[in-house]
């Protein structure tokens, strides 16, 4: 039984949560860092380790809608790096489908999450991103089809 990624997809930034192997738990991984937002291909690879490593057969892609479901900046360079991701399993000879998931407040449901905690502010940036992505995973669990 494979497991399923959730990518919470960012500018500098991409956070990283995963199943287990009976799709029960989802639990925050880690966060991918960058120095530049166009500089892709270590996120890329690292993507591709972790879905190698962890037996991913899914692939679940944070897509970050406008509360009018209009597509905004943020969410078309997610879709491209979608695209790029796909393409880059499929030369790895790795056969997982990424998908789309909206994505909507799960970074500020992250932040909740954090200051319930108890986490310190300053602390918070290094969590955030594999906790939003934890929830997108989560979301798709509960309303998505497994």
């Amino acid at each position: 039984m494979g497991r399923i990624i959730g990518l919470d997809y960012g500018a500098k930034t991409v956070g990283v949560a995963v199943t287990d192997p009976t799709k029960t738990i989802v639990s925050p991984l880690e966060t991918i860092k960058r120095d530049m937002e166009s500089k892709l291909r270590p996120t890329l690879r690292r993507i591709t380790e972790l879905a190698r490593e962890k037996e991913a057969e899914l692939i679940v892609l944070g897509h970050p809608l406008n509360m009018d479901d209009s597509r905004g900046e943020r969410a078309i360079k997610t879709e491209a790096f979608g695209e790029q991701l796909q393409k880059r399993l499929i030369a790895d000879g790795l056969d997982i489908k990424v998908i789309l998931w909206d994505e909507r407040l799960s970074t500020m449901g992250a932040d909740e999450i954090l200051e319930e905690s108890g986490i310190d502010k300053d602390f918070r940036k290094q969590y955030i991103d594999r906790i939003a992505a934890a929830l997108i995973l989560e979301d798709y669990m509960k309303n998505g089809s497994l």
